[in-house]
Order: structure tokens, then sequence, then C-alpha cells
């Protein structure tokens, strides 16, 4: 099985989520079908199939996240010593050369992105061009609207 890279606030999302799936929700869900099953007939009964439907999405659910974080490398930004270089878990200030906007975000994992947070996955296409580039250098990222051009004025590792 190939590990999934995931930073450490990350990985504590993913067990936040799961335990909430296994305390709160399940144990939810597991009520409403037994409420469902008192009301008789269940061939016609559309709150019994909505639990079940729900149940089957909360069991999947859990088991992916069992997955991720089995499969998961915990990696802390804080701990890495990179000299400058863009690496997973990195917080990157970039200035688009053509409008001169600043922008900075984190190269997280695919589970983590979050573009409105400036959280980005590390295969997204802006990812891949920052991955491995240093401070001053230029990255070209192919855009929908076109090639885009940034160039990195800092990395942090926070």
């Amino acid at each position: 099985m190939a590990t999934l890279p995931i930073t450490k606030r990350g990985a504590e999302l993913l067990k936040a989520e799961l335990q909430r799936l296994k305390t709160q929700d399940r144990p939810a869900v597991i009520a409403a079908i037994a409420e469902a099953r008192s009301h008789g007939d269940l061939s016609e009964n559309a709150e019994y199939d909505a639990a079940k439907d729900r149940q089957g999405f909360i069991e999947g659910r859990i088991k992916e996240v069992e997955g991720k974080l089995a499969a998961a490398q915990i990696i802390d930004p804080a701990t890495l010593k990179a000299g400058g270089r863009v690496v997973f878990g990195a917080t990157v200030e970039l200035e688009e050369e053509s409008s001169g906007e600043q922008v900075t975000y984190q190269i997280v994992g695919e589970d983590e992105a979050d573009l409105k947070q400036g959280l980005i996955n590390v295969g997204s296409p802006i990812g891949r061009a920052l991955i491995g580039k240093e401070e001053g250098d230029t990255a070209e990222v192919q855009a929908p609207g076109g090639a885009r051009h940034y160039e990195i004025i800092a990395v942090k590792y926070v």
C-alpha cells in the first residue's frame, strides 16, 4: 500500500472526523433505523430506506478515513529543514509576474486542500510546478486560462 503524505494538522482533522463518525453519526443512524422499523412495514417505509442509505454512507466513510490514516505519512512542516526549497508542507509566498498579485499557499495533501484557506493539493498544477523550486525561482503553471508565471518570494516551514 502506498503512503499518502499528510500534514500533522490534516491527520488530526481526519482523526477528529473518524471519532465523530463512530461516536455521534453511527449511533444516531442506528437509532433512526430502529425508530423507522417500529413504524411497521419496511417495504414502503421511506424513513427506513433513507436511514439505511445514510448508514451505508457513514460506514463507507469510516472505512475510507481509516484507510487513509493507515496509509498516512504524517509530515510536520515545522520540523522540515529543506533550506528554502519548496517541499510538501511548505508555505510559499508567490507573486504573479504579469499582475504583481501576491498570494500565499501551503502545499498539503489531497484531503486537506482548500483554496479559500490557501491550502493547495501537492498534485494540483500549481503544487506540481512549485515542488523542488527555491526562493527567487520562477514557476510556470499551466492554468485553464493559459500559462501563468509566479516568482517565489519566500518559503517557510510553519
